[in-house]
């Protein structure tokens, strides 16, 4: 279980061992990526071969004692960009996520988001829509349990920075602050549907209060992001779902990085989960598994969110499993960013198939970036790929 070390003094005790377990590590570690033949990629340098693993093992002694916690709602208002907006109407939850909101107890609440991008001439936010103006809608990563959509937050903050840079015909950028999730052995704080409602306030807030066409607004997520742009997508699609037609119409695409499309990600021999171990540093993360076990709170199993909400690229079911057979049929043009470098590579190859065979090849875009790690629009650590896969986006927004 993660979080052995959680409580005091043993977690202190425990954060200072192991940092210096890290540090006293770091010659060996050095000495082992010092030949390009001896790194995971022979085209990395030694700063990024040594990053990688640094950053899982990092990773892994913060998952025995504590994660970063959000920050406070008093430190969100006052950094730039902060707006706050209305939960969404109780009215317009319906189908199965009314069903898991009923379910773990979770309620709508105000919540709020960031603006990227120019100011209107009165320097205020949130500007009523022009005519014919897209935006990118983003939901930030972090598993469902860390993150932010704040500026403040450096891995949000580069990708929206690079994304207005390269698509020139978008100015704008609004991301959600939805709840982050906590699970055993911390208390059961904000389970599934508690980030889906919040993500479904923000697309109504473009909508029905700014005023942005649907066609003009570019759904895209980073990591986890990209499983709730998929959710948000199959919510607007959904059969039986028709009262949310009329507030939920389709949006004009979905731009899916490096998305977490299988919660699983078993090792299974030969797999990118295997093959990747040494040149992705998410090892130790998809090892704790605790991002899925703390969105299932006191009332959902795993099986039971896994096929139909959380996992389109997964192996343990088939095309023709019906929580996933038909599903993209109705999807808006979709382009996928990959590392070919990630561990969840695999599932991401996956869920491309299930795309183009429902939806046609021509309205999907796949672009696996060579030697990239995961979620790699986030950091300034991943150039030249970063950039790469910066320009094939400006190139598919262009044509949207």
């Amino acid at each position: 279980m993660a979080f052995t070390y959680r409580h005091q003094p043993v977690k202190s005790l425990y954060l200072v061992v192991g940092g210096l377990w890290l540090v006293l590590r770091i010659p060996y570690w050095i000495i082992r990526n010092l030949l390009p033949s001896w790194r995971p990629r022979r085209n990395w340098s030694l700063l990024r071969s040594f990053a990688v693993v640094f950053m899982d093992e990092a990773v892994a002694l913060l998952l025995e004692t504590s994660l970063p916690g959000p920050d406070s709602p008093d430190k969100l208002a006052k950094t730039p960009g902060f707006v706050s907006i209305e939960p969404v109407p109780d009215k317009l939850i319906v189908g199965d996520i009314r069903r898991f909101a009923e379910m773990n107890g979770v309620k709508t609440e105000r919540l709020s988001g960031f603006w990227y991008g120019p100011k209107g001439a009165d320097s205020s936010l949130g500007q009523a829509a022009q005519p014919g103006e897209k935006i990118f809608y983003l939901l930030h990563g972090g598993g469902f349990v860390m993150g932010s959509a704040s500026p403040s937050f450096g891995p949000t903050a580069l990708t929206a920075e690079g994304l207005l840079q390269h698509c020139t015909n978008v100015s704008k950028l609004f991301a959600v602050e939805y709840r982050l999730a906590s699970g055993p052995p911390h208390p059961i704080v904000n389970p599934f549907p508690a980030c889906f409602l919040d993500v479904l306030a923000g697309y109504h807030y473009l909508v029905n209060q700014l005023g942005f066409s649907p066609e003009n607004i570019i759904v895209t997520g980073d990591s986890c992001g990209g499983v709730l742009a998929y959710q948000l997508g199959r919510y607007c699609t959904s059969p039986g779902d028709s009262q949310a037609s009329a507030p939920f119409p389709l949006p004009g695409g979905l731009l899916l990085l490096s998305p977490s499309a299988d919660s699983a990600l078993r090792p299974v021999p030969g797999s990118s989960m295997i093959t990747n171990k040494r040149s992705d540093y998410t090892n130790s993360w998809f090892k704790a598994r605790y991002s899925v076990l703390s969105l299932l709170g006191n009332a959902l199993s795993e099986s039971e969110l896994d096929r139909p909400w959380l996992s389109p690229g997964s192996t343990m079911f088939s095309d023709e499993d019906k929580g996933i057979k038909g599903v993209f049929t109705r999807f808006p043009r979709t382009m996928i960013i990959a590392g070919e470098a990630e561990m969840g590579r695999d599932s991401m190859r996956l869920l491309r198939d299930r795309m183009e065979k429902e939806m046609g090849k021509e309205k999907v875009v796949y672009a696996e970036i060579n030697d990239a790690p995961h979620d790699f629009l986030g950091g300034t650590l991943w150039e030249p790929e970063r950039t790469i896969a910066l320009k094939e986006i400006g190139r598919w927004i262009a044509k949207l």
